[in-house]
């Protein structure tokens, strides 16, 4: 006979849940007790057994959708009613006691500009204990990823936001209990006798309200606050295309979307979509991805990008690095590299050519009294990252080698600070450590240049010994600058790629 199986009230002011996750398909065996699906309300989540021996023939509400209490979420198929299979009551109780002591944890606020942030992994669950400083989660900003420490020793109480999900700062992301006393849930059954069916830590579940029209998309309040002020409807909202962690609608879309619709271009892209069985694998783009993309196309749409080469000859650096290497390393821990030397040369070069290191905002031109060197570093699996040296021209080369080795290694960790991925001036991208000659990199906003680096390669080279012509081995490089030509023409970027040229072929020793 069928049976149908009700959404349960979980309390008196519980009004409404939502099914989390189905353990059972349609077609499937179940037991009487067995858990066959789970639930959020407003108070707790819980595990939904079965009420008697049968086989699930309908499921009638899919996973994350929210209904009434007693409406009908499947119907299965008894083989008979007994008085065990009745239900007459589910109740809700609270057992354990909290101490006073719990510590919230907020999205934590990752400099001026930024006002949200996404939990991109939690390395801790509820219940694990915690130690003072011990990573607690990662999070993703429009500026950096990081890991956020533990505040106090303590045991993780509750996790309140989800990975993925993102929330504005000093939103409460979790709590810390300084005891290790846990209020839990108790979720008893009600028959001829009573009966613990499960007792698990309480935790806040995501809110789940229901919307009309329904949508799987999840906004954030920046969003929906800047969606209401400018008038854009839901079905708007939804036809834009999300550049966030998952698809998700950042800020930056909505302004864009915004900027589009001034203009009437709010024709969305055409998206090629893919089936199984084509020989491809789809992989979701991670947070860091999507901002580089981001970031690379606005550059694209921005600056007029003009590209130069020259090759120099790098035989003074490469033979007082094959003589010193070793000692810099002993004495003073510090690892000689040609980005070292580099860096120097660049920022001579912007001492005497300030327009290269300026930034356009409108039809004025904003020229930086210091220098903010930007150093591209690679992070695995798959990013890219540009922190600055701040003040690089305050520095020696070997106050600069030792920076650089602490920026990529901080940066390759999580270790950065959102100050220290801002305000850049200038950049440097070396694509030679993966042993390329050379490339044409694409411009960091704002800045109206880049210099890129070309691996130092032994090669034969026609030079001049006595009035003749000869050939000779020597280690080379090819330099790559990209520039903004709204600014900087081919003289002004010529003679500017000249000048590190020369820097670096009449290097000497005493500035070291």
């Amino acid at each position: 006979m069928k049976k149908e199986i009700l959404m349960p009230k979980m309390g008196e002011s519980i009004t409404e849940g939502t099914i989390i996750k189905w353990y059972k398909k349609v077609g499937d065996k179940i037991k009487k007790d067995e858990i066959i699906f789970e639930i959020s309300t407003d108070k707790v989540d819980t595990e939904i057994p079965a009420p008697a021996d049968g086989v699930l023939t309908e499921i009638l509400v899919g996973e994350n959708e929210t209904v009434e209490v007693d409406t009908v979420v499947a119907i299965m198929e008894t083989e008979g009613k007994t008085a065990e299979e009745t239900v007459t009551e589910v109740k809700v109780e609270e057992t354990g006691k909290v101490e006073e002591n719990l510590i919230d944890i907020p999205m934590p606020k990752m400099g001026e500009s930024v006002m949200e942030g996404t939990i991109i992994k939690w390395n801790k669950k509820v219940g694990d204990k915690v130690k003072k400083d011990e990573i607690l989660f990662e999070i993703s900003t429009d500026k950096v990823d990081t890991e956020v420490p533990s505040p106090v020793d303590g045991v993780l109480a509750e996790i309140l936001v989800k990975e993925n999900e993102t929330v504005e700062v000093d939103t409460i992301v979790a709590r810390i209990s300084t005891s290790e006393k846990i209020k839990t849930t108790a979720v008893k059954e009600i028959k001829s006798g009573e009966k613990t069916i499960e007792e698990k830590p309480a935790t806040l579940p995501s809110p789940k309200k229901k919307e009309k029209p329904a949508s799987n998309r999840f906004y954030s309040p920046v969003v929906l606050n800047i969606a209401r002020k400018e008038n854009i409807s839901f079905d708007e909202l939804e036809q834009i295309e999300g550049s966030g962690l998952n698809g998700r609608v950042t800020k930056k879309d909505v302004l864009n979307y915004l900027e589009k619709r001034k203009t009437g271009k709010t024709v969305q892209p055409q998206k090629v979509t893919y089936t199984k069985g084509e020989g491809v694998e789809v992989i979701p783009m991670d947070n860091m991805r999507k901002r580089i993309m981001e970031h690379m196309i606005q550059s694209r749409d921005t600056s007029v990008h003009v590209s130069e080469v020259m090759e120099v000859d790098m035989s003074k650096i490469y033979n007082y690095i094959e003589q010193n290497r070793e000692r810099f390393l002993r004495d003073e821990g510090i690892k000689l590299t040609y980005m070292a030397f580099i860096s120097h040369a660049t920022i001579k070069a912007l001492r005497e050519y300030p327009l290269m290191n300026a930034s356009l905002d409108g039809d004025k031109i904003i020229v930086k009294k210091y220098i903010n060197l930007g150093i591209a570093v690679a992070v695995e699996p798959n990013g890219l990252i540009v922190p600055n040296i701040k003040n690089a021209d305050e520095k020696s080369i070997r106050g600069l080698a030792k920076a650089i080795a602490d920026l990529s290694y901080r940066a390759r960790n999580k270790k950065l600070n959102p100050e220290e991925v801002v305000d850049g001036t200038f950049s440097i991208t070396n694509y030679g450590v993966f042993g390329a000659l050379f490339g044409n990199p694409i411009i960091n906003q704002p800045e109206v240049a880049i210099l890129g680096v070309g691996a130092v390669v032994k090669k034969p080279v026609v030079v001049e010994m006595n009035g003749n012509d000869v050939i000779a081995i020597k280690p080379m490089m090819y330099l790559s600058l990209s520039h903004d030509h709204r600014l900087v023409d081919g003289m002004l970027g010529g003679m500017f790629l000249k000048k590190v040229k020369e820097n670096l072929e009449n290097f000497d020793e005493s500035i070291v």
